[in-house]
């Protein structure tokens, strides 16, 4: 299989989304939490994160899809339910719910404080539907090797690319916030062309480069 191609760009995601409309892709998101926005209250970042994935549903391509991979936070004493907040805005705009795992971020049974043990990987599409006969596990028992501390680990994006590849029709895929460009990786070994967007320029060079 040929390697896809990648392009990655530095800058802010909501700036390019807002200008570059990526038709015929699929995204694949990691939206930041509040430990990011040090002068948002929790209501303002709940209102910056419904408008960014709002913002990137709204790009996907129709039969293609909106992948969110989201770890809750304890933010004091309370819980902040992210796949919540991407079901609520998928909801909203007609996107159906196709599947929602989870991959553990520490063995089951495991205690945690600040971030749950376990992030959520939801799947949406405006018009594409499943073939179930291809349905695959719902729990990750091990997130895989990480390129950086907020990444996700290989076997969610391997497993999120594959998908991607064997059961949509889009052959392009857009990472917002892309980090160190794991996602892009995993994209391109299956076959399918790949762009980031991260605004940190350390990042944004490692991920055009991850090997």
């Amino acid at each position: 299989m040929d390697l896809g191609k990648r392009e990655v760009y530095c800058e802010d995601a909501i700036a390019w989304l807002s200008k570059s409309p990526a038709r015929g892709a699929s995204f694949v998101a990691s939206l930041p939490d509040i430990s990011e926005f040090t002068n948002h209250t929790l209501a303002e970042w709940k209102s910056w994160f419904e408008n960014t994935a709002q913002l990137i549903l709204e790009k996907t391509d129709p039969n293609g899809v909106t992948i969110f991979y989201q770890s809750d936070i304890k933010h004091e004493g309370t819980w902040v339910d992210k796949a919540f907040l991407c079901q609520k805005v998928a909801e909203k705009l007609g996107h159906e719910l196709l599947w929602h795992k989870i991959i553990c971020r520490s063995p089951a049974g495991t205690i945690s404080f600040g971030r749950p043990a376990y992030s959520h990987i939801l799947c949406f599409s405006k018009k594409l539907r499943l073939d179930l006969s291809k349905s695959s596990a719902d729990v990750i028992a091990e997130m895989g090797e990480k390129t950086w501390e907020r990444g996700m680990g290989v076997n969610a994006t391997s497993m999120i690319a594959k998908f991607i590849s064997q059961q949509t029709q889009t052959k392009l895929v857009v990472n917002p916030f892309c980090g160190e460009g794991s996602m892009l990786l995993a994209a391109n070994e299956m076959g399918l062309d790949a762009i980031g967007v991260e605004r940190s320029p350390k990042r944004a060079e490692k991920a055009r480069n991850l090997k």
